[in-house]
């Protein structure tokens, strides 16, 4: 009898050790799903604040501070695969003051039967220069949507932030290119209620 009890004694704590590993296991399943999901709008957090990758900053007003200095930006235009539209900017380039608003377009036209939406990402470069580059208003804010054959000119308000000429990596650039890559936008379907011919039930009402 001691000799059963004393085996019985051993195994609760072999237990414990093993149910401590299952629950820690479980635990970082958990915390490494969560973390793939966040890592996404993190990472565009991220870029929108340091401008890494070339992402630009998006702001609300307009300068009040403008330089007797120019520079000059270029634009940029493509279209991801399955995209079937007409995509470029009206004027390839502009000569502005470091500081002034300026607005500039691009067009975009609808080459296939049936209407299309797209979604356009964008960068800057040198990627060094993307976090002075502030854009006021763009197109690419939202989706675009183009009916069949559909052409339509799109605004970006922008200015270059007076403070690139205050760091040593940015100071001497003269100048920097804007890009857009449309690609299409694939809208969510909603989820039918119920098979067809069978009666919708009073919870989904």
């Amino acid at each position: 009898m001691k000799w059963e009890g004393t085996v019985d004694t051993a195994r609760k704590p072999a237990e414990r050790r093993n149910g401590v590993v299952v629950a820690s296991c479980l635990t970082f399943v958990v915390a490494m799903v969560g973390m793939s999901y966040a890592a996404v709008p993190l990472y565009d957090m991220f870029c929108r604040v340091t401008g890494y990758n070339g992402t630009t900053q998006r702001v609300e007003q307009a300068s009040d501070v403008i330089l007797d200095r120019d520079i000059r930006v270029s634009f940029d235009a493509n279209i991801g695969s399955g995209l079937r539209w007409e995509f470029k900017p009206v004027q390839r380039s502009v000569d502005i003051k470091i500081g002034e608003t300026t607005q500039i377009m691009y067009r975009a036209k609808n080459l296939s039967k049936e209407p299309v939406t797209g979604q356009a990402i964008f960068n800057v470069t040198p990627m060094e220069a993307a976090v002075y580059f502030n854009k006021v208003q763009c197109f690419c804010f939202t989706e675009t949507t183009l009916q069949p054959g559909e052409e339509l000119d799109m605004p970006v308000v922008f200015f270059v932030d007076p403070a690139i000429v205050e760091t040593v990596e940015t100071r001497d650039i003269k100048t920097l290119t804007l890009s857009y890559t449309f690609y299409p936008h694939e809208k969510t379907k909603p989820v039918a209620s119920a098979e067809p011919g069978l009666p919708v039930s009073s919870g989904n009402l």
